[in-house]
């Protein structure tokens, strides 16, 4: 005998005497476990859906969202458009930063600004993306489609006086143009020679607000839209010479050789933060949807395993009459429960898995990243996770409770499962699993408070439905006689033992409010874009208004439409650096403030408080302060930031830094759609610096024709300014919505069917007492028809029950959403509540009628001969 086998031997035969013997229980106990489940899964269908469409929920989102992200992050050379990128607002490298930057490579240049391109006849113009590139570097990394397939370089070239565009088909549609067409932009006159089908670096210019028009570097001076003060941003693109250099290094040795620069620098593995950044929100969001639907699941699960020990009184009653104990019953049923779940689990893995394949195609038409499908074993096991632990956290209490049933009350007929004891034991097992689900549901998300927020509001439904359920059983329970049959019949099945009341209330409950908070925040965000902020929100925004054009702008915009309000202020592009002496970089923030942080932000100078301004803390500086470099800040997001009057700023404008001092807060109200900023600055501390001008104008009354004109006469005497119509930008964010909030309601429907499920499940569950009821009432006189009146008005109370407690929960959880965390106006929408409560009725009574017309027909003679 070998050493290896001795040692086997050895530690075989060291086993004690109790570890044998619990090892041969539990093989004697998977004997019995596939022997009982030859009979078939009858009963456990409800089971089994309700797993797979839970973990199928979480499996498909995860893995959807890892196979965009993996597309991002393999394509991020591509859709960067180099090795690294150096961002400048408003204003071109020095030759000494170029120079650096050309000491790393290839270095391909772009500038992009908003402007209005119009016909030459000054009669139509359209807002546009202009993307000014150099065609014999751009692009660095993959290629441009176009329409027809001509390299760039001879696109948009120079030909007898014009330069050359190529367009997205959206600006050609809207001119109503087709290639070949000539077109004004700013000063030039601009040829469009072909379609841009691909862009490949769009993703990491961040939102596209207005069809592209791509034209040469040339092309863009030849406009003479770039202007002192300018809103253009210009980027430098690298191609690395020696591809190992380590982009942490390049950007640490830029800024140090460059402090006052203020570039924002990216690499291939920050490509396109922003989608990233909301691919990350959405599949955290949709899986905290699946994970509620598969919790709404667990409550079909536990229905399903009381259901089913119930129907195995008599196969329990036989281990126990031969000496099983309790443990060793548990043992088998929990070994039952676990191959159960493994089926259903690994039929949602499945589904889960092809989700990529089936979607990969629909989601490169709207996000341009090759989405190579493949199988995400990670978003799988995650998945399996939440499975596993919901099956067994609801599984674990109806096994529990036979523990100590007695085997001559296990032959009994009318013996309720629910009447027996529950050791804490189970129950604390109940509670660490469910602590368990929360767990893996905080550290799979990026935003723990949203997560926390979701599973404790999740929690509480739960909680309150218990208590909404025990409710209506006591208060039914003290309702004075009735003489109506029915209703009598009705009241007492809705608080006798083994009721239904809880299993209808809250297999209903959660769904139901998943959909009224989600399609109530819809309603509401469609109504304040689509109504409040239309009603409050200027006509026009103009960008790029020059310092010598402001007043002849007053003048033009009175002349062209009498009698409206033109508010203008002076603006400049910064980007915050540092933050009391600390690089922001280094700093922690809290998801919500983060945002002020990032990229660039608008800021103005002012030597009065703004009219829409409400101090909330510190003093306005005097109109004649000409001292240190003072703002006042957003006090929201300063407080996210967690400043204090007196800390100080640095931002970094037109590559130099300025420091200041915070000498007030104020309150902002971004949803009035106005000129407002995050930081306005003590005027002095812009002096001499080359700026533009932002206005907007609100128009009297909703006139179509005076909004033309104006749009019309701004475009065709400043074509360098930018005019936006806030119309088609809400128009544009109402589409947008759209899109979320039906992705939204779809994820959301998964809980809605699982809680149809569970429904369906619990009243099966249910049927068996409900023939013994049936029987005996039609033994003693009743009609059929009085049974049926009595099983509508049961249903009908705790469908009408359930559906408003539905509306109050969701009503409560999407004005917490819209007041307090979108601060915006809430209003409820009726509609919603009573589609609530329609919806609620018809799948109380349909599946009720449903399971209720077979009970009515079961003959009496077998069930009265067990009674």
């Amino acid at each position: 005998m070998s050493a290896a086998v001795e040692n086997a031997a050895a530690g075989v035969g060291a086993a004690s005497p109790a570890e044998r013997g619990r090892l041969q229980d539990l093989r004697l106990a998977l004997r019995f476990a596939l022997r009982e489940m030859r009979g078939g899964l009858s009963g456990f269908a409800i089971f089994l859906a309700c797993l797979t469409l839970g973990v199928a929920s979480i499996a498909a989102v995860n893995s959807v969202s890892q196979m965009m992200t993996g597309g991002i992050e393999r394509e991020g050379r591509t859709i960067l458009g180099g090795d690294m990128r150096f961002g400048l607002n408003q204003r071109r490298a020095s030759p000494d930063e170029r120079a650096y930057l050309a000491g790393l490579g290839t270095v391909a240049e772009s500038g992009s600004l908003r402007s209005m391109a119009r016909l030459p006849d000054g009669s139509n113009q359209t807002l546009t993306e202009v993307k000014a590139v150099d065609p014999a570097a751009y692009p660095l990394y993959g290629a441009a489609a176009t329409t027809p397939a001509e390299p760039l370089a001879t696109l948009l070239a120079e030909r007898d006086g014009r330069f050359g565009a190529v367009v997205a088909p959206e600006f050609l549609d809207r001119l109503g143009l087709a290639a070949g067409a000539i077109v004004r932009l700013g000063t030039a006159e601009i040829e469009i020679r072909g379609v841009l089908d691909r862009e490949p670096d769009v993703l990491s210019d961040g939102f596209i607000f207005a069809p592209r028009m791509m034209v040469s570097l040339q092309a863009l001076d030849a406009t003479a839209l770039v202007q002192p003060g300018s809103l253009v941003e210009y980027d430098y693109k690298v191609r690395f010479t020696e591809p190992a250099r380590d982009p942490a290094a390049v950007e640490t040795e830029a800024n140090a050789r460059f402090p006052q620069a203020g570039w924002s620098i990216r690499d291939a593995a920050e490509a396109a933060p922003s989608l990233q950044r909301n691919i990350e929100r959405f599949s955290q969001f949709l899986t905290l949807v699946g994970l509620t639907a598969l919790i709404v699941g667990g409550v079909g699960v536990a229905n399903a395993v009381s259901a089913y020990l119930d129907a195995k009184r008599s196969v329990i009653a036989t281990f126990k009459s031969l000496g099983a104990g309790g443990s060793f019953v548990v043992t088998i049923y929990l070994l039952q429960i676990l191959i159960l779940a493994t089926v259903g689990i690994a039929l949602g893995l499945v589904l889960g898995a092809l989700a990529p394949f089936a979607t990969a195609r629909f989601l490169e038409a709207y996000i341009p990243v090759a989405a190579h499908a493949s199988v995400y074993p990670g978003a799988l096991l995650i998945a399996a996770l939440f499975g596993y632990l919901t099956a067994l956290a609801f599984a674990i209490l109806p096994l529990g409770r036979t523990r100590d049933v007695a085997a001559t009350a296990l032959f009994r007929a009318n013996e309720q499962p629910g009447s027996l004891r529950l050791r804490w034991t189970y129950a604390g097992a109940a509670l660490v699993l469910a602590v368990a689900i929360a767990g893996l549901a905080l550290v799979m998300a990026s935003d723990k408070g949203v997560a926390a927020v979701f599973l404790a509001a999740t929690a509480v439904a739960f909680i309150v439905l218990r208590l909404v359920a025990f409710a209506i059983r006591k208060g039914a329970a003290r309702l004075p006689r009735v003489r109506s049959t029915p209703l009598r019949l009705a009241i007492g099945n809705i608080h006798r033992p083994g009721a239904l009341t809880s299993a209808v209330v809250l297999s209903l409950g959660l769904g139901l409010t998943l959909l009224v908070t989600l399609a109530t925040i819809d309603t509401n965000l469609r109504s304040e874009i689509g109504t409040g902020i239309a009603a409050r929100a200027p006509s026009f925004f103009f960008v790029d208004i020059q310092s010598g054009e402001i007043e002849p702008f007053r003048e033009r915009i009175a002349a062209l439409a009498p009698g409206s309000t033109l508010d203008a202020a002076p603006m400049l592009r910064g980007r915050i650096v540092q933050l009391n002496g600390v690089d922001v970089g280094k700093l922690t923030v809290p998801p919500e403030g983060a945002w002020v942080l990032r990229g660039d932000r608008g800021v103005t100078y002012s030597a009065s408080a703004p009219e829409n301004a409400t101090l909330t803390e510190g003093q306005w500086w005097a109109p004649d302060y000409d001292g240190e470099p003072l703002v006042s800040f957003s006090a929201k997001e300063g407080g996210e930031l967690g400043l204090k009057i007196g800390d100080t700023l640095t931002v970094n404008i037109l590559g130099r830094n300025i420091t200041a001092r915070i000498a007030n807060f104020r309150v902002v109200e971004w949803e009035s759609m106005s000129i407002n900023f995050v930081m306005v600055f003590s005027p002095a501390t812009f002096r001499g610096a080359p700026h533009a001008w932002l206005a907007t104008l609100e128009t009297p009354g909703d006139d179509a024709a005076v909004e033309r004109g104006v749009l019309r006469g701004i475009s065709n005497d400043y074509p360098a300014v930018t005019t936006v119509r806030v119309k088609d930008a809400l128009d544009a964010v109402n589409a947008l919505i759209g899109q979320l909030a039906l992705a939204i309601r779809a994820a959301a429907s998964v809980a809605l069917v699982a809680s149809v499920l569970v429904l369906s499940g619990a009243l099966a569950a249910g049927n068996r007492a409900r023939v013994h009821d049936a029987v005996v009432l039609k033994t003693l006189g009743a009609t059929r028809a009085t049974l049926i009146r009595a099983y509508v008005i049961e249903y009908l109370s705790l469908g009408a029950v359930t559906a408003v407690f539905a509306v109050a929960a969701g009503a409560l959880a999407s004005w917490y959403v819209v007041a307090r965390i979108m601060s915006l106006p809430f209003q409820f929408d009726p509609v919603v509540a009573l589609a609530t409560l329609v919806a609620s009725l018809l799948l109380t009574v349909g599946f009720g009628l449903a399971g209720t017309w077979r009970v009515l027909g079961q003959k009496a003679a077998p069930v009265l001969r067990e009674l």
